[in-house]
């Protein structure tokens, strides 16, 4: 078995998850950051992170790692840490496609004693059941005999500078005791608050998907309630202040769930108890409110610019974020997408000023073209004005700014509850 002082990681997968965490363990061990897309190799041997997850002298302080995109440079490593994406299909099913490709290309350079452990989240068993396979028959190497395997799921919050990969307890796990030892050994390495060994993959598996399904199904029934006191005329954030005096009241807000985690991972879950043959209801039930949050922030809007007599179709609205949560470039499955096509299909006219997202991937992901320069905003232009993601910029503007780009008749929708009640004209 691996001794920990012999061991060189290999990290797959270089975004959110995996360049901070390669950068911590390359301050201390030799560390291959891999990556399949060249441009971001490139980027990152230039010493610049566009996520802003890494500064430029964190990434400078990392003196034993290394950036490739080739995977026969792995070859000399022999403990993997596989990071790529999990998302979901069409169809809100578990496209496991990267997990796959990721296992196939490291099988391709596995070793006798090699360690692989995945950190993405997936389904309780799928580590296992897909990518052991896949491993075993790209390398011709067989599980716990020849090769061996672990799960460490990762807990990185993109946008945090407070909670880092280093002071966030991290859940570890290996495919025999011995294994789970060093597997926790390494861990140990970097993270100063400390891991919590699992008694199996399963089971570490199993905790992290349910972490975020718990955050989704509290955030949908605070979303419910919003509904039903919206159709009572109470303000929900003075009902959730109010309760919020109790010690154990939890303190979740209502609002989009978007991002690669709480929105995404449940589908993970129900995905595996349908297989099953067990129907999840609460879960699903949560799914289906928080997916529909978008529709109802539209249709608010629009009763309201009804009411103030502003002619809805040929209407001009500015939503002020894309990104999926505050002070972060990150656009995946952003909740924002889903009220710009939503008021599209009232042939209002749309703008969209985010500060922090990167224009050539809006238009990508998502064929949005962002306004790139709040200097580009008039005054006095827009029917509408949606704030939907409490970026810091949003708050130094203050209230008068933003009220300055509608014009004298219009909506102002503070989706983030970013000002007083009394100085927006719907807050969610």
């Amino acid at each position: 078995m691996l001794n920990i002082n012999d061991i060189k990681i290999a990290v797959i997968g270089l975004g959110y998850v995996g360049l901070p965490l390669a950068v911590e363990f390359g301050k201390k061990h030799p560390v291959i950051g891999f990556d399949i897309n060249q441009h971001r190799i490139e980027e990152l041997k230039s010493g610049t992170d566009h996520t802003l997850e890494v500064s430029d002298e964190e990434l400078a302080s990392a003196k034993q790692l290394e950036f490739s995109s080739d995977i026969n440079e792995l070859a000399e490593c022999n403990f993997y840490i596989v990071t790529v994406p999990t998302p979901i299909d069409e169809y809100k099913q578990p496209d496991l496609t990267p997990l796959v490709k990721a296992s196939t290309a490291i099988g391709s350079v596995l070793k006798t004693g090699d360690i692989v452990v995945y950190e993405s989240t997936v389904y309780p068993g799928a580590t296992e059941e897909v990518c052991i396979p896949e491993l075993e028959r790209s390398s011709g190497l067989v599980f716990n005999k020849d090769f061996f395997a672990g799960y460490s799921p990762e807990r990185i919050n993109p946008g945090d500078k407070e909670h880092r990969v280093t002071n966030i307890l991290k859940v570890t796990a290996g495919s025999t005791p011995e294994i789970a030892e060093l597997v926790d050994e390494v861990y140990n390495l970097i993270i100063t608050a400390g891991t919590h060994k699992a008694p199996s993959i399963k089971v570490a598996e199993a905790a992290k998907v349910i972490e975020n399904t718990q955050r989704d199904v509290n955030i949908a029934l605070i979303n419910e309630l919003a509904v039903i006191f919206n159709k009572m005329g109470i303000d929900t954030e003075e009902v959730l202040t109010a309760a919020g005096t109790k010690w154990n009241f939890l303190p979740f807000r209502p609002g989009l769930v978007g991002g690669h985690c709480i929105g995404v991972d449940p589908y993970y879950l129900t995905h595996k108890a349908q297989a099953i043959g067990y129907n999840p209801e609460i879960i699903l039930a949560g799914r289906r409110l928080n997916d529909s949050m978008g529709e109802y922030v539209v249709t608010q809007l629009v009763k309201t610019m009804i009411k103030k007599r502003i002619q809805v179709e040929g209407a001009k609205v500015l939503i002020l974020g894309l990104s999926f949560k505050e002070n972060c470039p990150d656009v995946r499955n952003t909740k924002v997408i889903d009220i710009v096509h939503e008021l599209k299909e009232y042939n209002i006219d749309v703008d969209v000023y985010d500060p922090w997202v990167d224009a050539e991937e809006a238009q990508q992901e998502y064929g949005i073209s962002p306004v790139n320069d709040i200097a580009n905003l008039e005054n006095n232009s827009y029917d509408g004005i949606i704030l939907a993601v409490a970026h810091n910029q949003f708050v130094e503007m203050g209230v008068e700014q933003i009220r300055a780009l509608g014009k004298s008749n219009h909506v102002l929708y503070d989706l983030k509850y970013l000002f007083d009640s009394k100085l927006s004209d719907i807050r969610l």
